[in-house]
């Protein structure tokens, strides 16, 4: 099956957050160079969609349709439907996950 992978609105924001974020406190080199690696990362996922775990801020929940994978401390939160791979969140894990995830996916 071919799988193909859409980014929604709220990860192009963490997105861009990010690169903002990086841009001031690094360099626009950096935050050029992270933005397309994890822009590959997730892109990756049309090859190998079920790669991912459950964050393990959702498995109290039960709830098993969302999937992350990582790079660095980046966590890019997506689910699987059909063929079809929807990026939700791109956080810093170092950021609290737990109230992020709540407002976005478990309302």
């Amino acid at each position: 099956m071919k799988y193909k992978v859409l980014i929604d609105p709220q990860a192009k924001q963490d997105l861009k957050d990010i690169f903002i974020y990086v841009s001031i406190n690094d360099s626009i080199s950096s935050a050029n160079k992270l933005l397309d690696v994890l822009e590959k990362t997730c892109y990756k996922l049309e090859a190998f969609p079920e790669r991912g775990h459950i964050p393990i801020e959702v498995r109290p929940t039960g709830i098993k349709k969302y999937l992350e994978i990582h790079y660095k401390p980046y966590r890019i939160i997506y689910e699987i439907e059909n063929n079809l791979i929807y990026i939700h969140s791109i956080l810093d894990g170092r950021r609290n996950i737990q109230e992020i995830l709540s407002d976005r996916l478990l309302r």
